[in-house]
């Protein structure tokens, strides 16, 4: 996302076939320490939580190209090489997920620097963003959206405003997103292309930028085809030339935040929206129990993790709708479920059908009301 749209908070190549690989390109975005590259064990990793979240970001001395992202940073690099990019975005460690405006980086999470902030971070947060491959590659691409729009100005493009709406649009506090729409890409959650024109774009060239993606057969059909086919174009077209903003800059780094982990963490949960998964919490509890009543027993959120796959195959299939849909609304009753501490307390057969039943029914209350409101 955007630096203006910062959370306390997914194809075919180019038009003339595989681009060439270019002679020269812009360097790597991480920078390596002058000394060595391996680094001595980090001293608070075996704190408690709770002295854990005494420490200020400043004490965690996280380095990108020893952490756990730098797989996916490479995945990254091989996908934009492929097309052909001599653009690259730099990265660095932050609180959160955002693209400084005008910046062409991508300032991402601390608890993705290393296991013990992850675990602190699904404790606190009962998720953690990026948090296995799959999404972190989406992620890493959607903010590749951004920071390529800040490097080549894309925004000021007469088509691109035409394509996405202008870029200068205030961004909401909230969005209400047309859950049946076509004319957005799904990729990310809660429909997040349509939160604002820099988002649709970031999601678009996300969706398109995958070796393997199939935008042209998935979005058959849909208004949002279109655009696609404008981040086509409009990539064949810039790829092979050099950014005309090459700002290596970094904001708010974890090197320079005083802030304590604690201090984080209370603000992202007074700013956190849980108000939309709440509502169901009376069928939650009709299938599962509390882990207070029933010591011992597996929690729920393990077991919607293990029965998921074969659960959204049947729901796509029984109610037609998109797995787009479908994935929402079981990611959203997995993360209330972990967030009420909840178990499976009877038989794990009645559980499933039990399970099913209530997500079938909450697929169609979402698809009835039709609007949902979203936090930026």
């Amino acid at each position: 996302m955007s630096a203006s749209s910062r959370r306390g908070a997914r194809v075919g190549v180019g038009t003339s076939g595989s681009p060439r690989q270019p002679p020269r390109r812009q360097s790597g975005g991480v920078a390596r320490p002058a000394a060595s590259r391996r680094r001595p064990p980090l001293w608070w990793v075996p704190l408690g939580d709770e002295e854990l979240l005494d420490l200020r970001f400043s004490d965690l001395g996280l380095a990108l190209e020893t952490s756990p992202v730098a797989p996916a940073l490479a995945r990254l690099d091989r996908e934009l090489a492929y097309r052909g990019f001599v653009f690259r975005p730099h990265f660095w460690f932050a609180e959160e997920w955002f693209c400084p405006d005008g910046v062409p980086g991508i300032a991402i999470p601390f608890y993705l620097g290393h296991p013990r902030l992850a675990r602190l971070e699904r404790r606190m947060m009962h998720e953690v963003e990026g948090g296995n491959a799959r999404w972190l590659a989406r992620i890493l691409r959607h903010e590749t959206g951004h920071a390529l729009d800040n490097a080549y100005r894309l925004r000021r493009r007469k088509r691109w405003r035409d394509s996405f709406g202008p870029a200068s649009r205030p961004y909401p506090q909230t969005y209400t997103p047309r859950i049946t729409s076509r004319h957005y890409v799904m990729h990310l959650g809660y429909w997040y292309a349509q939160s604002h024109p820099t988002e649709d774009f970031a999601e678009t060239f996300a969706v398109w930028l995958p070796r393997r993606s199939s935008w042209r057969r998935d979005y058959e059909g849909w208004p949002a085809l279109r655009k696609l086919h404008y981040v086509n174009e409009l990539m064949a077209e810039i790829r092979a030339q050099p950014p005309p903003v090459r700002s290596r800059r970094v904001v708010e780094a974890l090197g320079s935040d005083r802030r304590t982990l604690r201090e984080h963490y209370h603000a992202k949960l007074a700013g956190s929206d849980r108000t939309d998964a709440a509502r169901y919490d009376d069928r939650l509890f009709e299938v599962f129990g509390l882990r207070c009543e029933n010591p011992g027993q597996p929690s729920a959120a393990g077991f919607i993790r293990q029965v998921q796959p074969q659960l959204q195959r049947l729901l796509v299939r029984r109610s037609k709708l998109h797995p787009y849909l479908v994935d929402h609304v079981v990611q959203m009753m997995l993360r209330r479920s972990e967030e009420l501490e909840l178990v499976v307390a009877g038989s794990r057969r009645i559980t499933q059908r039990d399970l099913f039943v209530l997500l079938e029914r909450i697929l169609f209350d979402f698809v009835r009301r039709g609007r949902e409101r979203y936090a930026l």
